[in-house]
């Protein structure tokens, strides 16, 4: 055991004579477990267990034992977690999502089992049981409350089921993490299963339906370990001139829409992915004639916190922070006047359809590569290689009042069009995708049969070194003898990829 240290993050007592070294709390994670580590983009997972179970799964290779668990979180997480643990064949399944290159390795080599899910889903099949038995769940915190209740840290995400289905529980108290986080979470507690679900009672993105701290039976906690270290920074690079366009482009279509009587003056509650893109859409909204908006969101990044600073923002409810060092720095400068205007939910609550449809989202979300008629690939690259996953982008673009593609036309230095004629895989199909915006223009696909949404996507977004062969390819496929109501050569289409494609990891933005 070690001694207790710091009696201001961890108030209970009874928590308290439960401090001991991470090597010491990771005993408590056995070979073939399934663990449940909080975190979400690089926000408020484990710092210091995953690091001792990486010595323990080193150890027991040396011995000739195989050791390794289960993985399950909210999101991504970091290096030190998930590449570590995969480095190491720590990691026999992982799951709901990661963007980790050692991982992604891992997984593409058929080395470890990987569960690529909609974000908003994974609770209710934990609950189910599809998975297994959660045997340990290791949840960072901000601190811990005289009367024993969980602070959270930067991010919520999974943490609520963890807690409830683990059989035992290990805390990591980070002090890193700003005590003014307390009272910014809004974990909901009233969610069941069918036929005794209720509907979520959130009207607008302020609503708090829930109480500000996580729950956890002091019978469940087996270990406490303290820590003092920061979450992973999520680096944006500076705002490129593809990004700009992107961004002006995005802003033209939401002030068109504003003209036509679809939208508000203050818009309706934004969701935006995660990527230099979307951050620089966000930068260009402070910018812009839309004010006060707020955001129904799952990550809070440095653009928002901006927007918010700035007052052009009123409120932003999400489930995680995503911060760059500045981010960072710009949060705890300013926590005090932030704390009243974001919420930090349960991901189950923060991807959740049902308020995602009733509060009208309009959805941002990047993509790979989007075919000629409006279906979009998220997450492979050349139709088998996993990159990240589809995390939340289906949850809101499915339930949102406008989903919006932003991508590049090209990637790899004009190497790659993003524009194609099949997508190689699709996550989000073309009845869940209403706009397609590259830096070249806009496709507005609603309303439009699959002849003319080809048409407009070619002409509007297509990289104009790439238009000529997209066009003959539609043009020779409405020609042939075999052009029906989503005209494809399918032989051609397949074989685009090879031909006009380069192989190789390309990233998202």
């Amino acid at each position: 055991m070690v001694d207790f240290i710091d009696s201001s993050r961890i108030r209970c007592k009874a928590v308290a004579d439960l401090v001991m070294t991470s090597e010491e709390a990771a005993r408590f994670i056995a070979p073939g477990d399934h663990v449940g580590m909080s975190g979400f983009t690089g926000a408020g997972y484990p710092k210091s267990v995953p690091a001792a179970l990486v010595t323990r799964v080193t150890q027991a290779a040396e011995r000739g034992d195989h050791f390794a668990v289960s993985v399950w979180t909210g999101a991504s997480t970091a290096p030190e977690l998930d590449g570590a643990l995969a480095a190491v064949d720590g990691i026999d399944l992982r799951m709901p999502y990661q963007s980790d290159p050692v991982t992604r390795a891992k997984i593409n080599a058929g080395l470890m089992d990987y569960l690529d899910l909609h974000l908003s889903h994974v609770a209710q099949m934990v609950w189910e049981g599809f998975f297994g038995h959660l045997d340990v769940a290791v949840i960072e915190v901000a601190g811990v409350t005289a009367d024993g209740h969980l602070i959270p840290s930067s991010s919520v995400g999974n943490n609520k089921t963890w807690i409830d289905m683990a059989d035992r529980v290990i805390l990591e108290v980070n002090s890193w993490q700003p005590p003014e986080l307390e009272g910014m979470h809004d974990v909901y507690y009233g969610t069941a299963l069918p036929p005794n679900r209720k509907p979520i009672q959130i009207l607008r993105p302020g609503d708090r339906i829930g109480v500000p701290y996580l729950q956890c039976p002091r019978e469940k906690i087996v270990a406490v370990v303290e820590t003092n270290a920061p979450d992973r920074n999520t680096a944006f690079k500076p705002v490129d001139e593809t990004s700009r366009l992107i961004a002006g482009n995005v802003l033209e279509f939401l002030s068109h829409e504003v003209r036509q009587g679809r939208l508000p003056a203050t818009l309706l509650p934004l969701q935006s992915g995660v990527g230099n893109i979307a951050n620089a859409v966000l930068s260009e909204l402070d910018d812009g004639p839309f004010r006060p908006i707020t955001a129904y969101t799952e990550v809070i990044q440095d653009g928002m916190l901006e927007l918010l600073r700035s007052g052009t923002m009123s409120m932003a409810s999400a489930t995680a922070f995503s911060l760059s060092e500045a981010g960072h720095a710009g949060l705890r400068a300013n926590i005090a006047d932030y704390r009243d205007r974001i919420i930090l939910r349960p991901q189950e609550i923060s991807n959740h359809p049902e308020v995602i449809r009733r509060l009208g989202c309009l959805a941002m979300n990047g993509a790979i590569e989007a075919d000629i008629y409006g279906n979009i690939n998220s997450t492979h690259i050349m139709g088998s290689g996993i990159q990240n996953g589809i995390g939340g982008s289906g949850d809101f673009a499915r339930n949102a009042y406008i989903a919006m593609f932003l991508t590049p036309s090209t990637a790899r230095q004009g190497a790659i069009s993003c524009i194609v004629p099949m997508a190689s895989h699709v996550d989000h199909t073309e009845h869940d995708v209403h706009v397609i915006i590259t830096e070249q223009g806009v496709a507005d696909l609603r309303g439009l049969a699959p002849r003319r949404r080809a048409q407009k996507i070619i002409d509007h977004c297509a990289h104009p070194d790439y238009r000529p062969a997209l066009q003959d390819y539609f043009d020779r496929a409405m020609a042939s003898g075999s052009a029906r109501h989503t005209p494809h050569l399918l032989g051609e289409a397949l074989s685009w990829h090879s031909r006009y494609q380069q192989m190789g990891t390309m990233r998202r933005d």
